[in-house]
């Protein structure tokens, strides 16, 4: 395994990284340095910088956390920044935190929401039934009222017949 000097792989490292961002493909053509170092040394820097991230924060409980948010909301970027030099934060930190406490909220108005929806469902299906059986009731009360002309029409005499029935027994 070939050894290359701590200055030539930082300025490797440094080529790699933001906000150079050359790709790994153009520095194997250039340098001749396998691809997999390369991705191997970006992948060790780029974890050596995050635990630095993440340090600041492994004391903060998501109270202190949404305290952050709520004394930032209505700072400015200059104001932000000064606010977390202060107290080692990043902004980036605070737009997560911000994030998750706006999720964090809109998944119990979705739960509302959800039982809400249920129960209008609920609702929509016992009208519907009650609608079907409804119509059931008056289809069924028509087709009496057309048997029942039927039958009238049949059994009974004529209008006709009726008047003389009724004019000759008198």
């Amino acid at each position: 395994m070939k050894q290359y000097p701590e200055e030539f792989k930082a300025s490797i490292i440094a080529r790699m990284l933001p906000p150079n961002n050359v790709s790994v493909p153009e520095l194997v053509q250039e340098t001749k340095i396998p691809k997999d170092t390369l991705y191997t040394w970006r992948r060790n820097a780029q974890k050596g910088s995050a635990p630095a991230q993440e340090k600041s924060t492994d004391g903060l409980s998501s109270e202190e956390k949404f305290n952050i948010v709520l004394e930032t909301a209505s700072l400015n970027e200059i104001k932000l920044g000064e606010y977390c030099r202060r107290k080692g934060l990043f902004p980036q930190q605070i737009s997560a935190w911000r994030e998750v406490c706006t999720q964090a909220h809109a998944s119990l108005a979705f739960k509302d929401d959800r039982k809400t929806l249920r129960h209008q469902t609920q609702e929509i299906k016992r009208l519907e039934a009650e609608l079907r059986r409804k119509e059931k009731a008056l289809a069924e009360a028509a087709a009496l009222l057309v048997l029942q002309k039927k039958v009238r029409a049949l059994w009974e005499e004529p209008e006709d017949e009726k008047s003389t029935f009724w004019s000759a027994n008198r």
